[in-house]
């Protein structure tokens, strides 16, 4: 069972459009979260698909400028020669050795939905053949985790049918008639470094910060009290009015230079509390103003993963579509 069944019907794009696509696009996430439904998708686009291929090949199939046409690359913990270092490695390397562009694309999905799939399929888990399929999922999930967080993309299947992974791949990958800029709103800790592939990155430590706050503490930015800490800093409405302002001015610009997505980042020293706050604040707004727009706060997926671990319970999510 890798995954969700795709039903859907090709819509390839017309011959002579491959040049539009991404050279390169590797696929991965856990069993089950929807990723030989994704390489289906993308083969209907015009990529060649290659599922499984040992990451030692990788380097071969890449010589000489990459292959004709645009490649998509399923990779799971089942490749032969799979480790998350390899894994983490091969990415790194792809840009330095070949020049190509690549974008990493991870399903994801929650541990309890992969374990409603698995019980459906009645298939076993790749990394728990003789044992349960939750002792397997929870095994990948922390295997795949830094290479989670390397995503370029990342999709939430936990709510998604066949039909809406589809439309999410094609809205990220598809070769686009007109300009059609999505924006990925994402919160980071700089203790932990930039987030990979941010094309806008917004430093608010300067703002008051929650984290001295008693009450306040454990809470995140997504948390209204939170929100009216930070919005009380005399600093915050210019802040927030010129980041506004700045990228109401770079967005149509960049759909004229048809960039099809754009990441922008706001960092904190924890992660938790003002740049959690300044990106849901800003993702709304643009939200409002009738631009596509997806959020993922980058320390809070991290401590939750880790809380989930140590409880052995499901981290919560809200069930949106998260993308990089």
């Amino acid at each position: 069972m890798d995954d969700m069944p795709d039903t859907s019907a090709p819509n390839g794009p017309p011959p002579g459009e491959f040049s539009e696509l991404t050279p390169l696009v590797l696929v991965t996430g856990p069993s089950g979260a929807g990723r030989t439904t994704a390489i289906h998708v993308l083969e209907d686009m015009g990529y060649e698909a290659i599922d499984n291929l040992p990451l030692t090949l990788l380097p071969k199939l890449l010589q000489g400028g990459g292959p004709e046409r645009p490649l998509a690359l399923g990779i799971d913990v089942r490749n032969r020669d799979f480790t998350t270092q390899a894994l983490i490695e091969t990415i790194d390397g792809i840009a330095r050795l070949t020049g190509m562009p690549m974008q990493l694309l991870y399903l994801d999905a929650r541990p309890e939905v992969l374990m409603r799939r698995y019980s459906e399929t009645r298939r076993r888990h790749p990394l728990a053949a003789r044992e349960g399929a939750e002792l397997g999922i929870a095994r990948e999930l922390d295997l795949l985790g830094p290479i989670r967080a390397r995503a370029d993309v990342l999709i939430d299947t936990s709510e998604l049918s066949p039909h809406d992974l589809r439309a999410e791949v094609e809205r990220w990958f598809a070769v686009r008639s007109g300009p059609d800029l999505s924006i990925s709103v994402q919160s980071f800790s700089y203790k932990r470094g930039l987030p990979r592939g941010a094309d806008l990155v917004l430093d608010c430590r300067f703002l008051s910060n929650p984290h001295w706050e008693p009450s306040l503490r454990a809470l995140d930015g997504r948390d209204k009290a939170v929100q009216a800490h930070v919005e009380a800093d005399p600093r915050f409405e210019g802040f927030r009015e010129r980041t506004l302002s700045m990228i109401r001015f770079l967005l149509p610009a960049y759909e004229a230079e048809g960039k099809s997505y754009l990441t922008l980042a706001f960092g904190c020293t924890g992660g938790q509390h003002r740049s959690v706050a300044l990106a849901e604040t800003l993702a709304a707004t643009l939200a409002d103003e009738g631009w596509p727009v997806s959020i993922r706060h980058r320390e809070l997926e991290r401590k939750a993963r880790a809380s989930s671990a140590e409880t052995g319970a499901a981290p919560h999510r809200d069930g949106r579509i998260e993308t990089q």
